[in-house]
């Protein structure tokens, strides 16, 4: 797989809930700190989000998307002036049926879609902290790549059919990919961290090499080699652009895999040291301890995250979306 799938699919991301809602009239809503990432698109109509820490309100039209990763509360407003009202007397509201909560086609009509993905797995800040508090997209280019899977999900939100529940969570997850991806090759440029170096095609040729094969004897010159460039320089530029050295990035890498498989599978401490490139155990419980915080014997009996709250029924996740996909 390429880097980007790897940490996904280590993060393990599951929807917490996904779906969409419609606001005719005008409104606040304000949404307190949340876990994991947010991901949603505007369908029709605009407004005004708002997180706190960032100066300015960001205006929202048909057809833009973002990704609220960092867990900061935020609003949604169709007018500055608007105070916000708290999201739970919101969805007490919708809940007596005093709202709108289908889509409306007719001018002035807002309609939101998206998903809250919980990351299961361990370390989600390899993914967060390499994110801006809002990813948002909004050039053409963007919306066209996007269309397909928002069109997707309104027909399923619109017309709920047999499995409508599950193919609206993959939806979500389908735009999550495709925003990260849209993000890392517009503008993921400029700061520190993996993502960031992936948008560098020569430190994306190196990462790329670890993470295919985490178990080779990589060296600083052979990476170096691999990317064209001479070690020193190569060392610099990786570690200006990932915040880390090429051989910390590995054995980081290497401790991630080690985990989840501790976790997930049988394989033997000795097997997984030997395929990460470890020839003793003592050797790779050392490097496990110092990424990880603690023996790989501690981490395996150790409980694994909470499980993600159990999915609600296709009709619940309409409303819970209806107050934010959480």
């Amino acid at each position: 797989m390429d880097p980007l799938s790897d940490v996904l699919s280590l993060l393990k991301p599951r929807s917490y809930v996904a779906g969409g809602f419609a606001v005719d009239g005008d409104m606040a809503i304000q949404w307190p700190k949340h876990q994991g990432i947010k991901c949603y698109a505007m369908l029709a109509g605009e407004c005004w989000l708002s997180v706190e820490g960032v100066a300015d309100p960001v205006l929202l039209t048909a057809g833009d998307c973002f990704l609220l990763p960092r867990g900061l509360p935020f609003s949604l407003s169709t007018d500055l002036a608007l105070t916000p009202v708290d999201f739970e007397t919101v969805r007490s509201t919708w809940r007596a049926g005093s709202a709108a909560s289908t889509f409306n086609n007719e001018a002035g009509g807002r309609y939101i879609v998206g998903g809250h993905f919980v990351l299961t797995g361990g370390h989600a800040d390899i993914l967060l902290k390499s994110l801006p508090p809002i990813v948002h997209l909004r050039k053409e280019s963007d919306k066209a790549a996007m269309r397909w899977s928002l069109e997707r999900m309104k027909e399923e939100l619109h017309d709920p059919q047999p499995g409508g529940s599950l193919i609206a969570q993959q939806l979500a997850y389908m735009m999550l990919v495709q925003a990260l991806r849209l993000h890392l090759a517009d503008g993921a440029r400029g700061g520190v961290g993996w993502l960031f170096a992936l948008a560098d095609k020569q430190m994306s040729v190196a990462i790329t090499a670890m993470h295919d094969d985490p178990g080779h004897p990589w060296t600083l010159q052979k990476l170096a080699e691999r990317v064209g460039m001479s070690r020193s320089i190569f060392a610099l530029r990786f570690k200006e652009t990932v915040g880390k050295t090429p051989m910390e990035y590995l054995t980081h890498w290497r401790m991630l895999l080690a985990g989840d498989r501790l976790k997930n599978s049988d394989d033997s401490l000795s097997a997984i040291a030997l395929s990460l490139g470890y020839e003793s155990d003592s050797a790779f419980g050392k490097a496990f301890r110092r990424v990880m915080g603690c023996s790989p014997r501690q981490h395996s009996r150790g409980s694994s995250l909470a499980p993600v709250t159990t999915e609600a029924s296709y009709g619940d996740q309409r409303e819970l979306a209806a107050v934010g996909v959480s």
